[in-house]
Parts: C-alpha cells; structure tokens; sequence
C-alpha cells in the first residue's frame, strides 16, 4: 500500500484491524519493569545531579509520564492518540541506557541519547510489538526531537531545524512531551527550560507550522531549501531538472527486486547487489565494497550524463549514504525519488529466506540498529510503499 504522507494533527491513529494501538495495557511501574528490559536498565542509569537531581532515569521517566498524563493538552486528545505520545514519553531517554559517560569533570554526560534512542526504538517496535509503520514514526521521531523545543535557538540554523521537524513529527505532540520532561525533574533552571518551551511555540506559530507540516510552494523549493543556505522556505524556484533517478530504499528481502520489475521494467537499473555478485564480492567485505561503489557511481554518470532516467537499487538504509548519491544525482541535474518500502516483520524474515541470495541474519539485525527511514526533505519526492 502506498501510504503516502500523514500528519498526525488531525488524524486519530488506529492499529491493525481497526483495533486501537498500545503499547502495554497495563502502564503501572512495576508491569512495565516485567514486561521491558529497556525499562529495567533505566533504574541503573544515572544522571548528572545538576540536571535531575531527582535521581536516576527511571524516577525521570516516572516523573514525566506523571506530569503528561495530567497536561491539559494531553487529556484532550483522543486515546489513540494519547498512547502514541505516552509510548514516546516512555522510551523518550531509552538510549541513556548506552550513551551515560561519566566524564573527567565529574559530570554525566549522554550526548546523542535521542538520535540512538530513535534507531532502537524503531527497530524494538519492528520487531517486538506490531505498530503500524505511521504510528511507530511517530513514536520515533518524538524521541528524536524531544530536546528540540529546548535548545532550538541554539541550532546553527534555528528556522531550517524546526522546518524540518514539521515534516516528521507532529510538532504539538513534540512541546507537550518537551514541557513534561521539563516539569518532570528536579533541577534549578526549569523555569528558564518551561519558556524556552513556551517561546518554541511562538516561534512555530511564526514560521506556520504548529498545527501542521510547512507548507512548501513546491517539492523541488523543499529540497533546495534543506540541501542550499540561505534560501528563503517560500522561494518558489525555477524548475531546470533534466531527469529523474528513482532511488529505492529498504532493508534487504523487503521485495525491492520485485517492486522495480512490477513497476520500472521500463528502465535501466543500476543494482548494487547485482554488481557485488558479478565481482564475487561479499556485503560484508568493506574493503571490496569500495570497488562496487565506484562502479555504480560510474555507470550512474552514463545515464545522467545522457539524461536518462534510471533506478538505482540499493539498501540506503542510512541518511549519509543516500544523502551521498543524491548529491551526485544532483550535480548532474537530476531530480530523486525515494521509494522506500517495508514488510511486516516475520514476512520480512521469510522474504529474505527464499531469496535467491539470502543475507545472513546477523547481517540483517546489525542494519536494523543503523535503519533510518527517508524523510520527505531528503529528496524531490518521497514515496512509502509499506
């Protein structure tokens, strides 16, 4: 099915069969604790006393599941969409758990908990509790931006960094997880933290993308508004794209190879896979994955230098590497589709068995811990075919 794009503002999220979505039905500490190792590593994950001197991550978490479920705003909401922010506020700190240093200084660190947070979080719901594709993105992107409303201004480019959050997240949801886990710690600058949160939503409402994704004049300026500095979000530009290069992206056995002979059979097909095998070079070899890079970057130049329109079919599970061919389709001229597609987890299982080259499981669960989804910013147009 392709799904296209949502935003969660205005649409009351279900789960499978009509059937509304959670996480666990029974939310008390000590169920969590037994149900979720992940909640059981928060109690021996310490934070920095100056920050939450409430004590460890699990009082945290405690303490902000507490203050969002009392939030005006929160209360108002309809219940399936109260369990897809409550699962956020839940597993908002999940990768404190592997990212908590304690530093020279003396103080307790854990950068990039949120980013990490997102990967794993994402890849747990995948394959531990069906959540429907649209719910767990959403889980998922709250958990990487929940520090946004805080620390916004401090971004190199403020307006670009909220922008680009309207795409993926639905920003209301985001300050109301934000102002909890202000309230929910202990801590001498949580006033100064409950404005920072207040002036995010001014700042929002300025740019028009509170109660909804930005509303960019066309595809292309949302691309080079993202991929150029200092252009305006409302330039509408000049469309001088001389093809198109279709990108697909998704974790090996998600049917890909079939999707391009169901859809594209008209066009050439530059497959990475393909050109590993004709080497005999292993996925797992990444010194000989260095030769199949530059062949592909090679044949790839042909068709853009002919302006011809081709797939190019690969994992691009990660942002950097498709973001380093997209630069490439770009320099040319071209303009980029992603069309990512997803199967359930055990037709994912099952798919990859019967290939005809089967990847290794090992293999595949160390690309579910580095599997991030393309964003409708990465590219001139996006497609989710889930």
């Amino acid at each position: 099915m392709n799904t296209g794009h949502k935003n969660g503002n205005a649409h009351h999220y279900g789960g499978k069969g009509g059937k509304m979505w959670e996480l666990t039905k029974n939310k008390t500490w000590e169920s969590l604790e037994e149900q979720f190792e992940w909640v059981q590593a928060m109690a021996y994950t310490p934070q920095d006393p100056v920050h939450h001197a409430e004590g460890n991550v699990a009082i945290h978490t405690q303490m902000v599941l507490h203050e969002l479920t009392k939030h005006a705003s929160f209360v108002q909401l309809p219940l399936p969409n109260q369990e897809i922010v409550w699962a956020a506020a839940l597993m908002h700190d999940i990768e404190k758990r592997s990212t908590t240093v304690l530093e020279t200084n003396g103080s307790i660190t854990s950068k990039g908990h949120a980013k990490k947070g997102e990967l794993s979080a994402r890849a747990w719901l995948y394959q531990y509790n069906f959540t429907p594709f649209w719910i767990r993105e959403q889980i998922v992107k709250l958990i990487r931006y929940h520090g946004l409303p805080l620390w916004f201004f401090d971004k190199q480019y403020p307006a670009k960094a909220v922008l680009q959050a309207s795409l993926e997240v639905t920003i209301p949801w985001l300050s109301m997880l934000a102002e909890a886990d202000s309230l929910g710690r202990v801590c001498n600058d949580k006033a100064d933290l409950l404005y920072r949160n207040g002036l995010f939503k001014a700042y929002c409402e300025e740019l028009n993308c509170w109660n909804q994704p930005f509303p960019f004049r066309s595809s292309l300026g949302r691309f080079l508004y993202f991929h150029k500095e200092h252009l305006s979000p409302d330039y509408e530009p000049f469309d001088d794209t001389n093809n198109e290069v279709v990108m697909l992206s998704g974790l090996p056995g998600m049917g890909k190879d079939y999707y391009v002979q169901q859809r594209f059979s008209d066009l050439e097909m530059i497959s990475l896979d393909s050109i590993r095998r004709r080497l005999g070079v292993s996925p797992t070899d990444s010194k000989a994955n260095g030769r199949v890079i530059q062949e592909a970057k090679e044949a790839s130049k042909i068709f853009l230098r002919r302006r011809q329109p081709f797939v190019f079919n690969a994992t691009n599970i990660s942002r950097s590497m498709r973001e380093i061919w997209i630069d490439l389709f770009t320099s040319y001229g071209a303009r980029t589709k992603i069309i990512y597609l997803e199967v359930p987890y055990k037709q994912w299982l099952s798919q990859n068995k019967y290939r005809d080259f089967p990847v290794p499981e090992a293999v595949l669960y160390r690309m579910l811990s580095k599997w991030e989804i393309p964003a409708l910013w990465e590219a001139h147009t996006v497609e989710y075919i889930v």
